[in-house]
């Protein structure tokens, strides 16, 4: 595929800040359609990971220490792209004190600081399940608060193998309970071996836990050291799950084999928002 005008500027911004992105980092599939929109989903605390999930492109390992000065990068560069909506993600870092939640905060309040009015949705690490660095990052007011489930209760030990399902209920409930009014998301792959009856389980488990924004993809092995794909699934069963996931009661659904947790996540908020107005 040619890369657009857009797409040139917005790699050349993000390598001349210095920033990583989990488009390039996690091997997104839609950078290009993103990227020339100028939007993208930077990922802070470096682009190394201490967890090695089977199914994450970004290289695990021990990362270095925290970039102060990244906060004020990411807020400039959503000042030069003009984006009225940022997702910011990053990598698990499970070596610091409080996950990384401080520089979550700041870069929060850096990028409203510089662009007043735009929105802001974190899709952050599970924190080891401490509610006190949850509550740290909530505490700066993102718009949309996120944390992806991944998969399905009994494949969790296969594919995060440091991470839990019930853990990773617990931070989105706790965010869903929090006093202002955040949107709470979550993300799940498909073809890894689950069932159909397995994802709706995880859907009303998600739901219960009061996430209202959900994203439904289809799992793509990065490398051959991976885990394979066990199925790909058909355009009707993704289009099932949608429909199965609105009559649970989600406000916003995305479900289909190219989507990604951030895949068009402004549209998906602003859908959130139509429907708590009706």
């Amino acid at each position: 595929m040619r890369a657009n005008p857009e797409f040139k500027s917005v790699h050349g911004l993000v390598g001349d800040l210095g920033l990583h992105t989990v488009c390039k980092s996690a091997k997104c599939p839609n950078i290009h359609e993103c990227w020339g929109r100028s939007t993208a989903t930077f990922m802070i605390l470096g682009n190394i990971c201490t967890r090695s999930c089977k199914f994450c492109a970004v290289p695990p390992g021990r990362p270095a220490g925290v970039d102060r000065d990244e906060p004020r990068r990411v807020a400039e560069a959503c000042g030069r792209m003009k984006l009225k909506h940022v997702v910011i993600t990053c990598v698990t870092r499970d070596d610091l004190p409080d996950g990384g939640a401080g520089i979550f905060a700041e870069t929060i309040m850096s990028v409203r600081a510089e662009v007043p009015g735009i929105s802001i949705e974190v899709l952050t690490s599970d924190f080891q399940g401490n509610v006190n660095d949850v509550a740290a990052v909530l505490e700066a007011r993102p718009d949309v608060f996120s944390h992806n489930l991944e998969t399905v209760r009994d494949l969790q030990k296969e594919i995060r193998p440091r991470a839990s399902y019930a853990t990773s209920l617990a931070v989105l409930k706790y965010a869903a309970e929090w006093p202002a009014r955040t949107a709470v998301k979550s993300g799940v792959m498909v073809g890894l071996g689950e069932t159909d009856d397995e994802v709706i389980e995880a859907m009303k488990d998600l739901f219960d836990s009061g996430v209202r924004l959900l994203t439904i993809g289809q799992y793509l092995q990065p490398t051959r050291t991976h885990r394979p794909v066990e199925r790909y699934v058909s355009p009707e069963t993704f289009k099932m799950y949608e429909q199965r996931a609105k009559e649970i009661g989600f406000l916003g659904v995305a479900a289909g084999p190219m989507v990604r947790s951030s895949y068009r996540a402004d549209e998906l908020l602003a859908l959130a928002k139509a429907e708590r107005a009706k």
